[in-house]
């Protein structure tokens, strides 16, 4: 009885306390977040980067609100208000894009105040955290591409495909000019959608080139996900043993579908030198398991998060078809070989580490980045994409 009276004026406390903001709100800094659909209040900032969401919900017994790395990774309990909110301020997010979501009496809701992304599977909030100083991947007073959508058909995985394809400033002007190719993957549960909507890469793209940082170039974002139409459909767990396998058939997509199809309807110079390909998370897992295999059609890489299987990398110099044996030969073949992370992704940060120094001992060439202050979250991978672009086809 006595524990129970507590957590009564516990609750009356935070409902309190919830209620007080709710009528102050100017008073402590919060302000709606730039990346509400229209007209919403919510969820808002403060200049700490606190998030304070709000969900009406009367009538629910229990609500939470989580979201990913850098945000609010466990669930967070909200405080009911008397006008049926839910109220919660998630501490100091970290800066960039973050997915999130709440739970009502443990069933996952998205908040109505954000747009939704294709992530952890479904379509999923999202909450856009002020990064101050860096505009470097919002639209500039710049010349700008275009975004294509690229359908086709897959003999392999027996289903229609969809590519999203950035062809930059002048593309269509320029209609003698060829370019050269970058495949960029997306991680596991996202979409090709993920690198144009949530990674803002055509604003990247766009200012770099202006910038005469990077050269033109096409970008393609395919679906990370295969599956052979004579094989069974891979779980929605998204284990290393799925994205491995998944990775395996990808594998046969990209070279007998994916890049013949870009070389005959788009401008591309269609040789190694003039192609590179970078992913993020599973992404960079695929980049290491398709790209490193096939250094005959790829001379640029970029793993950023990358998920690197150990046993690749145990002894390199058997890995990958033995591309690593001879230090000599790889270097000059392979004009980069870059690894990226955020600094509060520890485990990431390790990986790249420990897989760097066993190629530095064999005398292979790689450069490392760290993203400082954030996690495996997509300004992360912006600033990755950021770095490594200026690096190709130069």
């Amino acid at each position: 009885m006595k524990l129970m009276n507590k957590m009564i004026a516990m609750s009356f406390i935070l409902w309190l306390i919830f209620n007080q903001l709710a009528i102050s709100q100017t008073d402590t800094g919060f302000k709606p977040a730039d990346s509400n659909i229209m007209n919403a209040d919510f969820p808002k900032i403060s200049q700490d980067n606190s998030v304070y969401v709000r969900l009406k919900a009367p009538g629910a017994a229990n609500v939470q609100v989580q979201g990913g790395d850098g945000l609010c990774p466990k669930p967070l309990a909200l405080v009911e208000d008397s006008a049926g909110n839910w109220n919660g301020i998630i501490p100091k997010a970290g800066p960039g894009f973050h997915y999130y979501w709440f739970l009502i009496d443990g069933v996952r809701v998205n908040d109505p105040g954000s747009d939704s992304y294709f992530g952890y599977g479904r379509p999923t909030g999202g909450i856009e955290i002020p990064v101050p100083g860096e505009d470097f991947f919002y639209p500039g007073s710049v010349p700008h591409g275009d975004v294509r959508e690229h359908w086709y058909y897959s003999e392999i995985t027996g289903k229609w495909r969809r590519s999203f394809v950035y062809t930059p400033p002048d593309y269509d002007r320029k209609s003698r000019r060829r370019y050269p190719v970058l495949y960029l993957l997306h991680g596991a549960g996202e979409n090709e959608r993920g690198w144009s909507l949530q990674g803002h890469m055509g604003f990247i793209m766009d200012n770099l080139i202006s910038e005469k940082k990077a050269v033109p170039m096409i970008v393609v974002m395919d679906n990370g996900y295969a599956t052979d139409k004579n094989a069974p459909p891979v779980a929605q767990g998204f284990s290393m043993k799925d994205m491995t396998r998944m990775a395996e058939t990808l594998e046969q997509v990209y070279i007998k579908e994916i890049i013949p199809e870009i070389d005959t309807y788009y401008r591309t110079i269609p040789t190694r030198e003039n192609r590179a390909m970078a992913g993020l998370s599973m992404g960079g897992l695929e980049t290491l398991l398709i790209g490193l295999n096939h250094i005959e059609l790829f001379s640029h890489f970029g793993l950023f998060s990358a998920a690197i299987i150990g046993n690749i990398m145990d002894d390199p110099k058997s890995a990958f078809k033995g591309i690593f044996a001879n230090a000599a030969s790889f270097n000059k073949k392979v004009k980069v070989l870059w690894f990226g992370a955020g600094s509060g992704e520890v485990q990431f940060v390790k990986m790249m580490d420990d897989s760097r120094k066993k190629l530095d001992d064999l005398g292979i060439r790689s450069t490392g980045y760290i993203s400082q202050g954030t996690f495996h979250e997509w300004h992360t991978w912006r600033r990755d994409l950021k770095e490594f672009a200026p690096l190709l086809f130069k």
